[in-house]
């Protein structure tokens, strides 16, 4: 067991919008913790059902009002089920982000975060066509945020907690370690969506390598 705490990369620029993405979704947690009907109906009312994306009609039976397919597709992504599922993707998004943000810029940042997001969900969609079970969680875009730092910074010192010890790791390691466990754990279920997870993963590497045919990655300093 390995937990990422934090990367020893410095940035040139502030991460607005890595803070931003981190806000929103925790000020979107604690609107689903204060729903009157309760935190599962936020997610059974909006999170994403392959079924009804892949059928183009909401689910029927369902006893609560649904949003539309696409519009799930955009909203699950900054749902959780948990206080934990909600820190673990924070805490991803906070170490690795803010590198990624300063390579793109802002503006493709969060572009670059939506496409990845939405591509994972549809990733899973295309594995699971006819599951009803609710999607949500921000791990497909951060997936692709990972997938970027893997190949801009793959010498970049990680601070990570393995089972007792606190050593220093290599992100190309801790993120193809990562990437590898997301393959062996297909099909064990869980409530994961680990079809998301590899192909944003995917996603985000090709989405970076287009950049940097325009632009250099920056030496690790």
């Amino acid at each position: 067991m390995f937990i990422p705490l934090r990367d020893e990369n410095p940035t040139s620029r502030f991460p607005i919008i890595t803070i931003f993405l981190i806000s929103l979704n925790v000020l979107v947690f604690f609107w689903q913790l204060a729903s009157p009907h309760g935190l599962q109906y936020t997610v059974l009312q909006m999170g994403a059902i392959p079924y009804e994306i892949t059928h183009w009609h909401t689910l029927p039976g369902v006893p609560i009002p649904r949003i539309s397919p696409i519009l799930a597709l955009i909203v699950s992504m900054f749902l959780h089920g948990g206080l934990f599922h909600l820190a673990g993707n924070m805490l991803y998004l906070w170490i690795f982000g803010n590198n990624v943000e300063d390579f793109l810029g802002p503006i493709r940042f969060i572009l670059f975060y939506l496409v990845c997001g939405l591509s994972a969900s549809l990733t899973h969609v295309a594995f699971n066509p006819n599951s009803t079970v609710p999607m949500i969680g921000a791990s497909g875009a951060i997936a692709g945020v990972l997938g970027a730092y893997f190949m801009l910074y793959p010498a970049a010192r990680v601070i990570t907690l393995v089972v007792i010890w606190i050593v220093p790791l290599p992100a190309g390691i801790i993120l193809g370690l990562w990437f590898l466990m997301q393959i062996l754990n297909v099909g064990l279920g869980g409530g994961v969506a680990w079809f998301a997870h590899i192909g944003g993963f995917l996603v985000g590497i090709g989405l970076v390598l287009a950049f940097t045919k325009r632009k250099r990655a920056p030496a690790f300093r």
